[in-house]
């Protein structure tokens, strides 16, 4: 018995599917959801909103952390299967990466107490900068790839935050500060996905990648929603992070140089006719005692740097944590570092900042300078009151972001 194949004819016109292109459009789409999910497994879930009211559509607890939680390894998984070979592109950032995974584990072995809890954190971080690593064939792409995902992630976000605000602005809006009510997100972290949004349309508009009327709209979402968060230390960091940006591609762009003279002029006629208006936001309605203590901040770090501690402690630290102590918020990624990790953990994080700013500094002025410029500044202010350098966080997937946009480009990039 024989078999007979019959070869395989392609209608007139039609023209043959092209490998390359269905390649690159299948590692588009990898890394996006990698990244997506990335991004997903950083988001805060609770059983409520920050204001202590029930989700508008109820999310069980169990589902919801499941979601976020299980987010990592479905990342993990999808880039192991756009990059089957594990390769990686060895660069000193990632391993810096991997060296604060290596002081989580030695940390881990003399934890505070809750070693269950620990261990989880640390096997979190260690596949949160696996999946990083494998994403590392697609850094320094010309087309900015990662950018591109981390943008449509912070669309998805704050579109789900709008959506909140105009089907319930009472609850959106309740103590004064825009939350997230359909996914449960605190202002800060509301405003921090604003203000990234923002600065990252600023530059990119700067630059001529976007133009006005797509940038436009977006700048003024995103900005909206940050001044309703009424949040101060992501404001002045996307303020200081955009003029850090703009000036290393003042000279190049003469669009930057209207916008930087139009700004000037806007901000000295606004700071004079609206100087009560700008006064009451800053200080939201907070006393002398209250700002001197930053909202109750400096008590509990206090706390932290008084701690007891044996020499290892000093050194390698407690162990990740919930970012608390004594049941209160650190908010401050120094001390937060301080506590989980130790002085070692806090100098490979201010090495890794130091390490992406420096590296910006050297780079051609381009737009992917500029990008990472804005992204290490506003990290770099935001950390002195928000927690998440030290662990994965949004934070540390910015920084990721900033330090794969100073990678060169490969020369065959499309094949990754």
């Amino acid at each position: 018995m024989s078999l007979s194949v019959a070869p395989v004819r392609f209608r007139p016109g039609v023209p043959a599917a092209d490998p390359v292109a269905a390649r690159e459009r299948w590692i588009r789409r990898g890394v996006g959801l990698t990244w997506g999910l990335l991004f997903l497994n950083v988001l805060t879930f609770a059983a409520g909103t920050w204001n202590g009211l029930p989700l508008i559509v109820h999310i069980p607890s169990v589902v919801g952390k499941l979601i976020t939680q299980g987010s990592l390894p479905a990342a993990l998984l999808v880039a192991v299967m756009i990059n089957r070979r594990l390769s990686v592109r060895p660069n000193v950032f990632m391993c810096l990466l991997s060296l604060l995974v290596v002081v989580a584990f030695m940390s881990g072995l003399h934890p505070l107490g809750h070693v269950v809890g620990t261990m989880y954190r640390t096997f979190r971080l260690a596949g949160f900068v696996a999946t990083l690593w494998l994403l590392t064939p697609w850094w320094g792409r010309p087309d900015m790839l990662l950018l591109r995902c981390q943008l449509k992630a912070l669309m998805v976000v704050l579109a789900s935050v709008l959506l909140g605000l105009m089907v319930a602005p009472g609850r959106a809006l309740a103590q004064g500060r825009l939350s997230g009510e359909f996914w449960p997100m605190p202002p800060a972290q509301v405003a921090d996905f604003g203000a990234v949004m923002a600065g990252l349309v600023i530059i990119l508009w700067f630059c001529g990648v976007l133009r006005g009327r797509v940038a436009g709209p977006l700048i003024a979402v995103a900005v909206f929603v940050l001044l309703l968060t009424h949040t101060r230390v992501e404001l002045v960091a996307l303020l200081a992070g955009v003029l850090v940006g703009g000036l290393s591609i003042f000279l190049s762009r003469a669009r930057v140089r209207r916008a930087f003279v139009t700004a000037g002029l806007v901000v000295s006629v606004g700071i004079t006719v609206f100087s009560g208006l700008i006064t009451a936001w800053l200080t939201r309605g907070e006393d002398t005692q209250q700002l001197n203590s930053l909202t109750g901040r400096t008590a509990v770090w206090n706390g932290v740097v008084n701690a007891p501690r044996d020499l290892f402690q000093v050194i390698f630290g407690y162990g990740l944590s919930n970012k608390a102590y004594n049941g209160f918020p650190i908010d401050s990624n120094w001390l937060a570092t301080y506590l989980d990790l130790g002085l070692l953990g806090v100098a490979i994080c201010a090495i890794l900042l130091l390490y992406v700013f420096v590296s910006a500094y050297f780079q051609p002025v381009d737009v992917q300078r500029a990008l990472a410029l804005f992204l290490v500044v506003y990290l770099m202010i935001t950390s002195y009151t928000e927690t998440g350098l030290g662990d994965a966080s949004e934070y540390l997937l910015d920084l990721a972001l900033a330090a794969s946009l100073l990678v060169p480009p490969l020369k065959d990039w499309r094949a990754g």
